[in-house]
């Protein structure tokens, strides 16, 4: 069976055709299914309350200030930044301060974003080569209860996938203050027997900071597919490069003595560059009895980054910058096969894949002043290799039962050389087994009950893996336990509601002074999150999701009243309200980021932070759209982030333990031209 790409589904007949057809969700991939902008019902589909999927109208809707906040459409989860534009967003999620990506599995286009043992954070996440206006689906799911996800899965994954096929060709200009300006050509002729999609990127931005970042990018696909989203084949090439400043975080004392100001910088030539450029392909056939699915990638990744977070603390002469090259290539080949079960009376799924993955890395840590090198702490060469193997089996016993059980293998190979090892090579291994297993009951008065529970993992830095003197583990272990609610009992609202237990085998601790990652002790996180989705009129649709989340380190290592994990945030909240009708739209998004601990007994803490965006389109004539957007409505001037710890100023005699934040950017308006033709 198959279905053309610009099909129109409702929600029920999307629901049988996953049900009756040829595919899970996971499989059967519809990159353009139209839905009138109104949220797919997930009753029959999915396998918890926390997993969801949205689609291009939704996301064209949100209002975002960098492209890594299109993830924010997951519900609870938050994505900021502490330093320059070009530099990978800081993310939030189920009580994690998640660094730059660490137990959030991202991907784009069935490629890994996450970096494995990077020089400056582990499973470093930079979603800045996004191009928001190709994201044609956003499938996201929270908790490692699904064995397909594996590495840095264990706070959730998300997965965007890119259109094929544009309806029409589009331009648009944009210009704002603090010196914005972008500009975006994209279409998708037909070719042949398939078509070319193409879209060119150009932005730059300076920020509200007295160093300006003047961020520079040129962002690039181009992408030949045949076929549909589920019986055909793409092949695809990114490329991306950007330069910045970067105003790093600052402390609270220069600020209230008067000497800083909120937007100044210690050191003004903090910053990076960033390169990405990737090949890739995918494959896909699918019948009424089988399905199958192979993609392989090559990307090559490059990032040179200056920080300075405590400024004349460690060299009173030359200041503290250092610098983190990363150099990498990222290959990989991921393949799943589905046979169906029909004709006995229960409906089987069963799933197996095939995960292979390979980094060769050089990076390094440098003592720099200006960005030029004084000394050299450490050079590596790393080689990370991992397989992992999965089987998934759906069961559809009755009409009011599914099951899905999961087992994932994962072995992984760490092969490290080192300026400061005397032996030359050092090697580790390290192997996992993760079972999972979703119950999934009703519904019953449209609603769906979930019980889940599962292990998962994620990576530590290969450089601390074959460390003989503190030995990290390869992999440390999660175990996550779920149960949760879907409904649609009320007319036009969708909620779902869930309470989770996630267990972790080691903590990843932030480092100030090095401005990385080390293992650390165990933890326990409980949370409760409710999403809500209502949609009155056609023309109108609003959300309310909320989550609170409890974070408490754990083990013999820990001293009574330190079980507080710094930068683990409590709560978060998002309220939007979207209108769309006749030659106007809008949108206005409340964004909250509660309150945290910086400090292990939770003596030091950072206040929450509320934001406020918006959105004004108008559609002329002739296929051209005017639009306004806003950010910082309301001129908060919160922190984005913030960290505790100790510091020098220049003209300082001894270091001082301080808050160091970085600012929400200040109020800012964007006016936006787009033409379709």
């Amino acid at each position: 069976m198959t279905i053309h790409s610009a099909l129109r589904l409702t929600p029920i007949a999307l629901s049988l055709l996953l049900c009756h057809g040829a595919a899970r969700a996971d499989d059967l991939v519809l990159q353009r299914v139209l839905i009138d902008g109104s949220r797919a019902s997930q009753l029959g589909i999915a396998d918890s309350a926390n997993a969801g999927s949205l689609t291009q109208k939704q996301l064209e809707m949100r209002t975002v200030y960098r492209p890594g906040e299109l993830l924010e459409a997951a519900p609870g989860l938050i994505a900021t930044q502490h330093s320059g534009e070009g530099k990978a967003n800081q993310f939030f999620l189920r009580g994690f301060n998640l660094d730059h990506g660490t137990d959030l599995r991202t991907s784009v286009d069935d490629m890994p974003v996450n970096q494995r043992s990077h020089a400056h954070g582990q499973g470093w996440t930079d979603l800045n080569f996004l191009i928001p206006e190709l994201a044609a689906r956003m499938d996201y799911r929270k908790g490692p209860y699904s064995a397909r996800d594996g590495d840095f899965a264990s706070a959730g994954a998300a997965s965007i996938t890119y259109a094929n096929r544009l309806t029409q060709t589009t331009g648009s200009a944009s210009i704002g203050q603090n010196g914005f300006a972008r500009a975006l050509l994209a279409g998708s002729p037909e070719a042949g027997a398939g078509n070319l999609l193409y879209a060119l990127e150009a932005m730059h931005n300076d920020g509200p900071f007295t160093r300006p970042d003047d961020y520079r990018k040129v962002n690039a696909v181009l992408r030949y597919s045949q076929g549909y989203a589920n019986n055909g084949f793409t092949v695809s090439a990114m490329a991306y490069r950007a330069s910045w400043n970067a105003t790093d975080q600052i402390p609270q004392r220069a600020v209230d003595d008067g000497s800083l100001g909120r937007f100044d910088a210690i050191d003004d030539s903090d910053g990076g560059q960033a390169r990405r450029y990737s090949v890739s392909g995918v494959w896909r056939r699918t019948g009424a009895e089988q399905a199958s699915k192979v993609n392989a990638y090559v990307i090559r990744n490059q990032l040179d980054l200056y920080s300075n977070f405590t400024y004349f603390l460690n060299d009173p002469v030359n200041g503290d910058q250092f610098s983190q090259p990363d150099r990498r290539v990222t290959s990989g080949v991921d393949a799943t096969h589905t046979w169906h079960g029909h004709g006995t009376g229960i409906k089987a799924d069963v799933t197996v894949g095939l995960q292979l993955q390979n980094d060769n890395i050089f990076n390094g840590l440098y003592n720099t002043r200006r960005r030029e090198r004084l000394s050299t702490t450490r050079e590596d060469h790393v080689v990370e290799s991992s397989l992992g193997l999965f089987a998934e089996y759906q069961v559809r016993w009755s009409e009011k039962l599914r099951s899905v059980a999961g087992l994932r293998a994962d072995s992984y190979r760490f092969d490290v050389r080192s300026s400061d090892m005397t032996g030359g090579a050092a090697r580790s291994r390290d192997h996992q087994l993760s079972p999972s297993l979703n119950l999934i009951f009703g519904p019953w008065a449209q609603t769906e009950w979930y019980l889940n529970a599962g292990n998962g993992f994620h990576s530590n830095d290969a450089r601390g893996a074959v460390d003989r003197a503190a030995p990290a583990p390869g992999l440390a272990r999660t175990r996550g336990l779920e149960v949760g609610m879907r409904s649609e009992l009320l007319p036009k609202v969708q909620s779902a509601l869930s309470l989770y237990r996630l267990d972790m085998a080691s903590e990843l601790v932030y480092v100030g002074d090095a401005g990385n990652t080390e293992a650390g002790p165990a933890s326990r996180r409980t949370g409760i999150e409710l999403s809500n989705y209502y949609k009155p009129f056609k023309w109108l649709s609003l959300d309310l999701d909320l989550a609170f989340a409890k974070a408490r380190a754990r083990g013999a290592g820990v001293a009574a009243g330190e079980e507080r994990i710094a930068g683990a945030v409590e709560g978060v909240g998002q309220f939007a309200l979207s209108v769309d009708r006749g030659p106007w739209s809008g949108a206005l998004r409340l964004r909250y980021v509660g309150a945290r601990p910086l400090v292990e007994d939770n003596s030091v803490r950072a206040a929450g932070s509320t934001t406020m965006n918006g959105r004004i389109g108008y559609r002329l004539a002739n296929g051209l759209l005017l639009e306004i957007e806003g950010f910082n409505l309301t001129r908060r001037r919160d922190s984005a982030i913030a960290y505790y710890y100790a510091s020098r100023l220049d003209g300082e005699s001894a270091a001082r333990d301080d808050v160091h934040f970085h600012p929400i950017e200040s109020r800012s308006l964007r006016l936006t031209l787009v033409k379709k033709w």
